[in-house]
């Protein structure tokens, strides 16, 4: 049993954190809001209220810090600004973790980091990223960061696209017109990506980087039609035709898979939803 906290307990980190309680680890969890906090420990995992505004803002929430494993599942929002606050964030909570017990942490990227450009290849854990070729520049600089410490070992994984449960691809684009169909996803789904946070805490793999994508990677417009067929929903009303000016960028699963990690869901074609209402 280790003790575990996971800073933000969102649609991700609260997946996450039911698994690893489920596996026998003591696990301490925040959220931004308090309403939410109570929902949590309703469902038997215990929370706490805390954010970063940039500064630590919250009440009793120095357990979070008491934990030998940190899972930071902070979303960037860079889409609401440059993402300088959030970089601001991931830089105060730095300095707390410096200063704690904290020995491990892992944090959660995303694929999107990756250059888009299309490659004849996959792209992989190795490839060389600067803050130039970079597709999310805010999110090179959050691993730079975190990286940037002695405090800690430190285990990135950079998530696909999360779906599975109440998030259906072909439910954001049901009816639209004009949909692009022809680049293949690189999904991942929400079990999957639970039990990879939870495959590194029990097999202690740190100083790593992986990325979080299902190995297979069907066409958007298969894995929308699927979804109308199967969920009852419209598919999109038309498609763009293929052009190569629109990147379809394809995110290598190969190495977690090398440390023994198997995914219940390789294809996203079979991901399984059940949209729940009021679990936001």
């Amino acid at each position: 049993m280790k003790k575990v906290s996971i800073i933000g307990l969102g649609w991700l980190g609260e997946a996450a954190g039911l698994l690893l309680q489920r596996q026998g680890h003591l696990v301490l969890g925040s959220s931004t809001r308090s309403e939410k906090v109570e929902r949590l420990r309703e469902k038997g995992l215990d929370a706490v209220h805390f954010s970063l505004d940039p500064d630590p803002k919250g009440t009793a929430c120095q357990p979070l810090f008491d934990s030998e494993i940190l899972i930071v599942t902070l979303p960037p929002r860079s889409r609401l600004g440059d993402g300088e606050a959030y970089l601001q964030q991931l830089a105060s909570l730095r300095a707390l973790v410096a200063y704690s017990a904290v020995k491990q942490v892992i944090f959660i990227s995303s694929t999107g980091i990756y250059p888009n450009e299309n490659k004849a290849v996959p792209y992989t854990e190795k490839e060389q990223l600067t803050e130039n070729n970079v597709g999310n520049a805010i999110l090179y600089r959050a691993e730079q960061l975190m990286a940037d410490s002695t405090s800690y070992a430190l285990t990135i994984l950079r998530m696909g696209g999360l779906m599975g449960a109440d998030r259906i691809p072909g439910a954001y684009f049901s009816g639209k017109d004009q949909v692009v169909g022809h680049t293949r996803v690189n999904f991942i789904h929400q079990d999957d990506a639970a039990r990879m946070i939870a495959w590194v805490v029990n097999q202690g793999h740190w100083n790593q980087t992986f990325n979080g994508v299902s190995p297979e990677h069907p066409l958007r417009r298969e894995v929308y039609a699927k979804n109308a067929i199967t969920m009852g929903i419209p598919p999109p009303a038309s498609y763009l035709e293929a052009a190569d000016e629109i990147v379809g960028r394809e995110i290598s699963s190969e190495k977690i898979s090398t440390t023994g990690f198997s995914f219940d869901f390789p294809n996203p074609l079979d991901f399984n939803y059940y949209p729940r209402l009021g679990t936001s």
